[in-house]
This record gives structure tokens, sequence and C-alpha cells, in this order.
């Protein structure tokens, strides 16, 4: 055909703006090709020569040469000359606009609603399906007349907060509602102890409304629901981190050990007046010399028959309690010590210790410090105390778990130390969660303003005269935010879920809960210093000012990948305790646990060699649940199984458990990190296995599909090491997802607005 004479026909002309987007920054795959052959086969308005010459140039071994793209061009620069002043369009609309001016095209034959259907489809097929590719057509044609539509996103923001909230809509709600008082505004405080001041303050005018004591039994001012306290702690995330952290200290730690670690009495003397906040009390269990080391730290709790008391003694310096949150405000501690009885060692115990009077004067034999200022979360008083020989009465032992009776002998439920240790331990693990969901928060927090920000925001124009192109409008910008988004979607939902099953947990289930939380807590906290860094650039110098919020969310989200657990040393906990699980399934199994061992490493090697699926690129496929779950589970399995065998290898070479511990625990972190993506993957399809058929449903089963694609491709070195995929599917799950955050771009300003943050809690001067 002439193309250079403009003789290319109407049918040609309607497909010409996609083939020309399509084909000027992509590469089909094979699944795309064959899509796309199949709906050109399908199009009867298309004659045979049509037909052939579109089939002809979607060969990818064949793409369209240089000459024939300025031919393209040409001729539809000379076709939309001819459309009204200003048309609305998309890609497959505006090809059919040009074929309906076509001098030789039937009056109204390319207005039918099935055409534009039938287009769309190859639209999406081909990835050319964004306002930034209609943008950059009409700027190719010159054509200033078409004008563009801003999508609207396909969900209800509200909605989809309902989803987000569940069950624990009311309260969260009461809390956000709160917050917007001008006496909790976030305002810019740099005097430390101003800004303790005003933390302290606020903090018990929570506890005034009842929200500190909302965790106790209803006896002592609660409703004996973890949850609730989760669901006030996540929304105070979104405000005030200060605030949130010293709620956390005193209600969930100090509060939180006297309710789970003590018995009767201890909650009858303590936990009202603690959900009150008329005492103040403190968490008193790292060391400065043994911080993540909890087993082996060095204060002791001796008990003295004769007297029937507890000698609290720091035995040095580097034994002292560091990082005490509430140090400076607090009367009493739970401090965490070796307990001693009877001259025998019986573990770490949790004595109630008080170290100021009612005028706030430290007791005899109490040293506390300051721990100054921090690089964030000024408005918690952190500090350290050393106790030289302080007395309290045997009664301040908190007993659940281990007790001293009339005769001074030691006595405990549990009688395995290692087991003992574990179940007192628990007490970490809601805060681990709350932790782990704070950090998500924070991300959230960033992204809301960053996202929004680039929703306003233009930068550079295509053309002098053209509108500046919105920031979200870059493709750059999109694949910095989207994912992040994405990611704190699901584990928004991974968190919640673990919450809930926390709050209603029996003892049995606390081991699992653990790895869980210990896992989600690092992944959620990781997650959140990236995600708020990347939208402190992603909004440029304003991102850098106070008043825009990033550079306090930055610094006090930072200590989260660290307090409550070391994300490190959680991941090897992680690890040890899937090691654990799976060294006792043969335990228990025996023959028929060797038997699926065996079977695993054979399935394996099939998986490995099976060509079909290692270069499969089609969508369908690549979009699959089946797909998803099965990648990520076989890295898992994969991971799991050479380290038991990289493991047992070193314990046959006569090495201890340490030594083999050290030489695997890269190995071990990767295991973590596979278990945890995988977790977050499946809480994501059991919350949509619980919801009805919505737009709300399809978005999070979108945001689903885009969050396993982010981690398969994120580990593809993995996979193509494994084998389990070649280059060329690790290629098309990238252009998949270049597409997915096309996609998803219309969707964010929902997105974020669905997390149902306040004006007043984001306070950022770059939204107003």
């Amino acid at each position: 055909m002439d193309t250079a004479n403009h003789q290319l026909s109407p049918g040609v002309l309607s497909l010409l703006p996609l083939f020309y987007i399509g084909w000027s920054d992509s590469v089909l795959s094979p699944g795309e090709m064959n899509f796309i052959h199949q709906k050109v086969a399908e199009l009867d308005f298309l004659t045979p020569e049509d037909k052939d010459y579109l089939i002809r140039h979607t060969d990818p071994r064949k793409p369209p040469s240089d000459a024939l793209f300025k031919e393209w061009l040409e001729v539809l620069r000379h076709e939309a000359a001819k459309l009204p002043q200003g048309s609305k369009q998309n890609l497959a609309q505006l090809g059919l606009d040009i074929a309906n001016v076509h001098r030789a095209a039937p009056k109204g034959h390319f207005d039918k609603p099935e055409l534009v259907h039938a287009l769309l489809e190859i639209e999406k097929a081909l990835g050319v399906y964004t306002d930034e590719d209609l943008h950059s057509m009409v700027y190719q044609l010159g054509a200033r007349h078409i004008t563009t539509e801003a999508k609207s996103a396909s969900f209800d923001a509200l909605s989809m907060q309902h989803i987000l909230d569940g069950h624990r809509a009311a309260t969260k709600n009461k809390v956000r509602e709160l917050l917007k008082d001008p006496f909790f505004r976030t305002d810019i405080i740099r005097d430390k102890t101003l800004h303790r001041a005003k933390t302290l303050e606020r903090t018990q005018a929570l506890a005034q409304q009842g929200w500190g004591a909302v965790a106790y039994p209803e006896a002592y001012g609660g409703t004996g629901e973890m949850g609730e306290y989760m669901a006030v702690f996540e929304t105070l995330a979104y405000h005030d981190l200060s605030l949130t952290i010293k709620f956390g200290v005193q209600f969930g730690l100090f509060g939180g050990a006297i309710k789970t670690l003590g018995t009767e009495r201890h909650h009858r003397i303590y936990l009202e007046p603690t959900g009150k906040a008329t005492l103040l009390g403190c968490f008193a269990m790292t060391e400065t010399g043994h911080g993540s080391n909890v087993k082996d730290l060095e204060t002791t709790a001796i008990y003295d028959h004769n007297t029937q008391t507890i000698c609290i003694h720091t035995p040095h310096r580097d034994a002292g309690k560091t990082y005490i949150g509430n140090a400076l405000h607090g009367a009493m501690a739970v401090v965490f010590a070796q307990l001693v009885v009877a001259g025998v060692h019986h573990g770490i115990h949790a004595v109630m210790v008080p170290y100021r009077d009612e005028r706030g004067q430290l007791l005899p034999g109490i040293e506390v410090e300051d721990c100054g200022y921090k690089l964030g979360l000024n408005g918690v008083d952190n500090g350290r105390l050393w106790f030289n020989n302080v007395v309290v009465p045997k009664a301040n032992l908190l007993n659940k778990y281990g007790d001293i009776d009339e005769n001074g002998a030691y006595f405990s439920p549990i009688e395995n130390p290692n087991k003992r240790f574990f179940t007192m331990l628990g007490a970490l693990v809601g805060g681990r969660i709350c932790v782990g969901m704070a950090g998500n928060n924070a991300a959230k927090t960033a992204l809301t303003i960053a996202v929004r920000y680039g929703l306003k925001r233009r930068q550079f124009a295509p053309k002098d005269g053209e509108p500046e192109t919105l920031l979200m409008d870059y493709p750059t910008h999109q694949q910095r935010l989207i994912p992040l988004l994405v990611k704190s979607y699901a584990l928004h939902f991974a968190l919640n879920n673990l919450g809930e099953q926390y709050s209603t947990a029996h003892e049995e289930d606390m081991r699992k809960i653990e790895t869980k939380a210990a896992g989600l807590k690092a992944m959620a906290t990781w997650h959140g210093t990236h995600a708020v860094q990347t939208c402190r650039e992603a909004c440029g110098g304003n991102g850098y000012l106070s008043e825009n919020r990033f550079s306090d969310i930055k610094a006090d989200s930072d200590i989260f990948t660290t307090f409550e657990g070391d994300n490190t040393v959680l991941m090897q906990l992680v690890a040890k305790g899937l090691l654990t699980e799976f060294k006792q399934a043969f335990h228990d199994e025996g023959t028929m646990a060797v038997m699926r061992y065996l079977g695993s490493k054979i399935s394996h090697v099939i998986a490995e060699s099976n060509p079909y699926f290692t270069r499969n690129t089609d969508v369908e496929h690549l979009l699959s649940d089946e797909f998803h779950a099965e990648a990520l589970r076989y890295r898992e399995k994969k991971i799991l199984l050479s380290l038991s065998d990289r493991m047992r290898d070193y314990l046959k070479k006569r090495l201890g458990p340490y030594e083999a511990f050290l030489k695997c625990q890269v190995h071990m972190v990767a295991l973590a990190e596979a278990y945890i993506e995988r977790l977050v993957y499946r809480e994501m399809i059991k919350t949509l296995d619980k919801l009805q058929d919505s737009p709300e449903k399809d978005m999070l089963r979108r945001i689903t599909q885009v969050y396993a694609l982010l981690c398969i491709y994120e580990d593809k070195g993995w996979y193509l090491e494994a084998a389990y995929m070649d280059g060329s599917k690790t290629k098309a799950i990238r252009r998949l997802l270049n597409k997915l955050m096309q996609e998803l771009r219309p969707e964010a300003g929902a997105l974020v607005a669905a997390w149902g943050i306040s004006e007043e809690s984001l306070n950022a001067a770059i939204l107003k």
C-alpha cells in the first residue's frame, strides 16, 4: 500500500494509533501477539487485506522500520486534522474517529459501541491504555483540539475504607475524630522537654477517654479485647508517632506485662491506675550489653526467704537497662531479671519495681539517666536505669508462669525452662504486631502525601502552550510510588489478620503466631523506612521541608526496624521456627514425613525441568492465582529444603549447632523473606475469599496480582538461578508489571483516600 499517498484503508486506520504507540516502546510477547492476531481475525469490519496488513505488522521478529513509523505518523496527522474541535478520546476511540472521517468510510460505520469494546481489548493487550499514551499520540499528531478526560477510580474509596477497617471500624473512626481536635495538633516541637510534656499530656488525655485501658478486663475499665487496643494504636500511628509509642509503652508494654505475666493480685492493684495513666510505668528489659539476647540478661532478682523479699541488682554498668521508654516520667518498672531462688537460677522473670515516690523523687538505690536527643521520637522520654540492691516484696514477682511458695521453693506450671522462657516472651508478640502496623502506617501517611501531591503538581509540557504534565502521569513516578502503595495494602491485611488471630489465640497457637509476628514486623518496618524515603524524594525540595511531615515521619519511624526486636535477628527467629516445625514433622509423622520430603524434592526437580512452564508468557497465566501461589510456595519450599540439607551436612561434619547456625545465617534470612512474602500473599487471598463481589473486591484482586508479581520479579535472580523460569518469562513479567502500574495510576488517589487519614493527621502544607 502507498502510505505516503494516504491510501491506508479506514479499517487499518482505526487500529493505527494503537499500533504506533504499542510498537514505539514495547516488544510483543508470543502470548500477546497470538491474542492480537485472534482479535484482528474476529473484527468483521476489516477486509482480508486489512487483516493481512495488521497481522504482518505484529511480528516481533520484524518490527516496523523507522521509515514506516514516519509514514504511519504522516497518515495519522493528515486524518486527525479533520476531527471536530474538542474531541475527548482514548486511543481506541481516537483510531475509530480517524477512520470515521476518512473519505472512504461509510457514514457512521465506526460509531458502533462493540467496535470500541473490541479495540479496547487490543489496546489493553498492547499495554497502551493510559492518559500519557494518549497525550503522546496527540502531541505527535499536533492535534491540540483533541482533549483527554481524567479517569475516575473504578471503586468507592469509602466502601474500601470499610473493608480495610473491618469490624474495628467504629473504634478507628472514634479515634480519627478525637485526633482532629486542635489539642492533638502535630506541631513541630524541637525542644525535647516541651515535646515530652506535650506527649505525656496527650497520653493522659487518651487515658481519660478510656483508650488506655481498652485491652484490660472490664473490671479494670477495658473491653478485654486486645484487638481494640491494636485498632487504637494503629490509628494513632497515622497521626503522631511519639504519641503512638508513648501510648504503647504505658498501656501496651507496661500494662500488658502486668496483664499477661501477672495474676489477680497484680491486676487488682495496678491495672486500673495504669489504664488511667495515674500510675506511669516502663518495660525494663533491654540491657546495654545484651540488646537482643534476652535469655542472657545480667540483672539479677535474688529471693531471700527470711525476709520474703527479692533484691534487684545491676551487677555492672553494661548490665543497666537501656532505651527504656517512660523512664523519665515513670514511677514503676516491670524489670526483667535472672530469678535466683535458694541459689538456683530459674531464668528470666519479671518483677514490679517502684523507682520514684509520690513527689517524683528517685528511691534509694535507683539511678536514671536521660538518653537525650535521638534521631526521632523526641516526644518519648527514653532513659537508662540501674538498680543497686533494690529490695521489693515477694508479691511483686509477676507470677503467672513462675512463683515461690510459702516454703521458699520455686515452682512453675511449665516445667521446661526453655518453653517457660518463650511463653513469657509472648508478652512481646502483641507489641511486635503493633510496631509492624505503625511502620506500615508511616508508609501509608507518606504515600498519601506523595500521591496527592503527584496528582496536583505539574512539571514540563510536551510542547509550548500545552498543559504541563502531572507528576503521577510520568511512568517513573508511577514505578516509584504504586508498588509501595500495593505493598502497604497487602501488609495491612496480613498484619490486621494476624492481630485478630493473636487477640483470640490459645496457648498452643502462640509459637506459630510469634513466628508470623516476628517476620511481619521486620517486613513491614523495612517497607516503611524505604517507602518514606522514596516519598520524600518523589516530592522533591518540598519533601525536604519540615512543614510537609516527611522529616518527622522518617526520623520517628526509622527506629521501628530496631526496637521490639532487631529486624535481622527477628528474621533468623522466623527461620528457626520454620526449621523446628519441619523437624517436628519428621518426629511426629515418621515414614510419612520422609516420603513427603522425598516427594517435595522430586516435584521440585520436575518443576525445574518443565520447559513449557518456565517459558509460559501468556498474560492469563502470569495473572493466575495458580502461578502466583505455586511460584511463591516453590521458592519458600526449595530454600527450606536446601537449608535443612545444608544444616544437616554441617552437623554430620561434627560442627556444633552454633557454628552451623553461623554458616547458614544469610541462608536463614532468605528463607524468612520467602516465607513472609508467601504469608502476605496467602492472607490477601483469604481476605478476598471472604468478600462479596464488588468493585472494591475487584480492586483488591488486582492489588493481590500486582503484589505477587512484584515479589516474583524482585526475586527474579533466584528464580533464574533455580531454572524455575527463563529470561523470556521474567521479561514478560516486567512488561506486564509496567502495564499494571499504568492501570493503577487512575486508582491511586482513591486508594490512598481509602486509608481514611484525616487532613488534621496529615497536616502537610504541601497538600493545602
